[in-house]
């Protein structure tokens, strides 16, 4: 009896190759249609192509090119010849939205040469861009930085505060808090809360306007130190680390913990949000992508698997131990630990 003969291994498929050699076309359309503030000039109608290049003094010929490329990749709509933002591009494109982007897509443009010096950091083991280039030594750098790390924060904090319970604590250290907005947010949604945010100088300048900014004076104060070596303090009800373990080494990550830990009260709650990778470190794509560009930003920068965090948590004492992703399509997941 002849053996039924197994189908034929289906042939490699290229497209996937094809589709990332060139996906630097699409990621430099959106650069540069934010960078020109292309969709602030339609924020109050469409326009055609020859109005678009005389108000942004751009090449008519090419503009129309450009113009038909974002409106193929959804960011804007065309009729008749007119061209208007698609909603997205409304309501986090344009600078006047709530939902407003730009910072954070700026900081990704300003990113772009950085990427390109991939193969150089694989050989020297250092970064490509200088941390201190924007965290103090450039003021315009390190302000648009805190501005796209703020306007991040305020995404991300739609789905980590609702995850969070501090009804009843008073005292929250906020290390390397950045733009104060998580503290901003906590401490008006759980009244009584106050927290103090530990950041660089030059950082700290820039947060304590948005925290002036935001009506929050009263209740977050900034304090200007450099997070390895300043003193946390004691009687902490909560210690928030957030976008901080993707600068760091296991080692100082784990030092962070144990002052944490010491630092609070008994039944102090530590709270650690990152992108973190599954055990393994291969998965989720997005999180081994951002390990690159922390390669690429910072001496020690990485990315952690959680479980390793909930380990480091546990062997610095703290028990309760948890984590909780958040809701898609934020990236990012949270580990806590309570200290007996």
């Amino acid at each position: 009896m002849n053996a039924t003969p197994h189908p034929a291994a289906a042939a490699p498929d290229p497209s996937s190759i094809v589709r990332l050699s060139t996906a630097y076309w699409e990621s430099q359309t959106l650069l540069t249609a934010n960078r020109l503030r292309l969709f602030d000039f339609l924020a109050d109608g469409a326009r055609s192509a020859e109005e678009v290049a005389a108000g942004l003094h751009l090449d008519p010929r090419s503009t129309a090119l450009f113009l038909r490329a974002c409106a193929g990749l959804g960011f804007l709509t065309e009729t008749s010849g007119q061209y208007a933002n698609a909603p997205v591009a409304a309501a986090f494109l344009v600078s006047r939205s709530p939902a407003f982007m730009g910072n954070v897509i700026r900081y990704s443009d300003q990113l772009y040469a950085t990427w390109g010096k991939l193969e150089d950091a694989l050989r020297s083991g250092q970064p490509a861009l200088p941390a201190e280039t924007y965290l103090g030594d450039d003021p315009e750098r390190t302000r648009g930085f805190v501005m796209a790390m703020h306007e991040r924060a305020l995404g991300i904090a739609r789905a980590l505060v609702p995850l969070l319970d501090l009804r009843g604590r008073r005292a929250m250290l906020d290390v390397g808090g950045g733009p104060g907005t998580y503290s901003v947010l906590l401490t008006e949604r759980f009244p009584g809360l106050k927290s103090e945010v530990l950041e660089l100088p030059g950082v700290a300048a820039v947060a304590r306007e948005l925290v002036a900014a935001a009506g929050a004076s009263d209740r977050v104060s900034l304090r200007d130190g450099d997070y390895h070596s300043a003193d946390f303090g004691s009687g902490k009800d909560v210690v928030l680390m957030s976008g901080m373990f993707h600068r760091e080494s296991e080692a100082a990550c784990r030092g962070l913990i144990a002052r944490a830990a010491a630092c609070l009260d008994a039944g102090g709650l530590l709270v650690v949000s990152d992108v973190f990778t599954d055990p393994g470190g291969t998965q989720p794509t997005f999180a081994t992508m951002f390990g690159l560009n922390m390669m690429l930003t910072a001496p020690d920068g990485g990315v952690h698997a959680d479980a390793d965090v909930m380990r480091w948590m546990m062997d610095a004492g703290l028990r309760e131990l948890r984590m909780a992703p958040l809701p898609p399509p934020m990236p990012h997941r949270v580990v806590m630990g309570v200290k007996p």
